[in-house]
Order: C-alpha cells, then structure tokens, then sequence
C-alpha cells in the first residue's frame, strides 16, 4: 500500500520543553491513522506540524515523498475541534462560501450525499444539533476533494447514537480511498475506526501499530469482574484479584477453568462482566492511567 505521510524525526520545542520529542510514523493510503494521547502528550502539535500550520524545531514532514510547503492547504482538508461559523447564514449557504476559497471543489450534490447534510440544509448554523454540525464541519473539511483528511477529535461532546453515526460517515469516506487522520480521547473509537495506530505521552511515541496487534502482543489474557461483596478476603488471595472501588477484577487464560473455581468456591456468579483487554487497558498498563484523564 503507498506511503502517503512520513514523519521522521520531529521535534517540536518550546524553551526547553519537548512537546514533541524525535517522533517517527509514516501513514498508508486508504487508511485511517490515529493519534492517541492525553492532554499534553503532544499529539495536537505534531498534527499542527503535519498541517503545515506550525513549523518543526527539527526533523520533516513529506507528503508523497515531498516535504510540506504552503500548497499543501489546497491539498488537504481539516476539521478543527472548534470552528466559528456565520450564525445567520444556513448550511448551503456555508458549502458555497467555503467553496469559493479553493481552486478545485467536490461537486455539492455529492457532498451532501457523503455527509447526510440533505435533512438540514436550509437550516441556520445556530440551531444545528451537536451530531448535525459536526457532519456539516466534516462536509467543510471534504470542500476540496482532498486525498487526505485530518479529524481533531470529531466527536467529543455528541451522544452515542450521533457518534456511531459519524463513524459511519468516516468509513463511507475511507471507502472513496481517502486518507483518514484522526486524533481522539475515545478508545472504542479508535479501536473501531483506526488501521493503525500511535500512542504518545510526554512527546514521545509509547506504542504504534495496528489496534489487533498491539492487543495481542501486549495481553494474552482475560478480565472476569465480579461485585467485591461476592469475595471475601481470602477468595480475593486466592484469585490473586484485584480490587477496583467496588468490584474485583480476575485476571486468567483460562476462562471456563476460573469460573468453575469460583462457582466450587461458592462464589455467586452474579453481576459477572467477563472482557478482552481493549484500547483503554493498554493504554492504562503502557502510562498508568486513563487517556479520558
């Protein structure tokens, strides 16, 4: 698959603090990246720099082997976290302002179908939903037909029916070959959109490569949680469980083998939460805490 982004060696600096610190990555096309972090990891700079707003305190960006120069706003589309808008003007009325500030535009009628704008198009911006203004900014973002599309955490504050929505629009639009940055504080998220993956924190890249493999290369194992007053103490030592506010948290390989333990042991099964690690576990046993913090 072509290499359409490489990072190489990039650092960021401000005074003496690293807020990116020799970070490396190259993105496929077709494919949707993630760049996960929390606040202060360094990821809102390094993306900064990949849009050619910021410049590097050292090492590169190349897009097709080329390095970033200020074309490469016609080239590729953002959606921001927060982005001011013409309260008084409608949704149309916003495709063709945006239109008119790019040399080469996606025809409207297809936008509109890519981003479920139809419902909503002649409505005011300022009483847009949550879930329909972030599909209007994603719409903004895909004006110029870019092959590349940066997404800055597209979905914080939506619901979770307007977020699975999203996802979908994100999907239709890697279908169409493009190119999918996303940064995100949502685990599942990533874990359901993302081919690969990196994890930075305190400016450098912790881990990276696809959610599957990072999965399987660091966890072999199972979580079985049951409600701490199900356990008592010495059931607690002798599952080597432990303890999360409330519950307890098992951890095995052999999952039928410990709730035969547990039920011969006269553990109540009730309330039983059995799960594979996830995004959220890995990223806890790589930093210590949670992303969401």
């Amino acid at each position: 698959m072509q290499e359409v982004i490489k990072v190489e060696n990039l650092v960021k600096q401000y005074g003496e603090i690293n807020a990116v610190d020799d970070v490396s990555f190259s993105i496929k096309k077709g494919s949707c990246f993630g760049l996960l972090g929390p606040n202060g990891a360094g990821k809102t700079t390094t993306i900064e720099i990949m849009e050619g707003m910021i410049p590097a305190t050292k090492g590169r960006v190349l897009y097709y082997g080329k390095p970033v120069d200020p074309s490469i706003s016609q080239q590729i589309g953002i959606q921001f976290q927060n982005t001011a808008l013409q309260d008084f003007l409608t949704v149309k009325e916003t495709l063709n302002l945006f239109s008119a500030f790019y040399d080469k535009t996606i025809t409207q009628e297809k936008l509109i179908a890519l981003c479920d704008l139809s419902e909503f198009l002649n409505t005011n911006n300022r009483l847009l939903s949550g879930g329909q203004k972030q599909r209007m900014l994603l719409a903004l973002a895909l004006i110029n037909d870019p092959d590349i599309i940066f997404l800055d955490e597209p979905t914080t504050g939506l619901d979770p029916q307007a977020r699975r929505n999203f996802w979908q629009l994100i999907e239709n639009i890697k279908a169409q070959e493009k190119t999918v940055i996303l940064t995100t504080h949502y685990m599942d998220e990533a874990e359901q959109l993302c081919d690969d993956i990196v994890i930075m924190d305190h400016g450098k890249i912790i881990a990276s490569g696809s959610p599957e493999n990072l999965l399987e290369e660091h966890f072999d194992s199972i979580f079985i949680y049951l409600p701490l007053n199900q356990l008592n103490p010495i059931h607690i030592e002798q599952f080597n469980a432990q303890v999360q506010g409330d519950r307890v948290e098992i951890t095995t390989q052999q999952v039928e083998k410990t709730l035969t333990q547990l039920i011969e042991n006269n553990v109540s099964l009730a309330g039983l939460h059995v799960k594979s690690a996830n995004l959220d576990d890995l990223f806890l046993k790589l930093t210590g805490y949670s992303l969401r913090k």
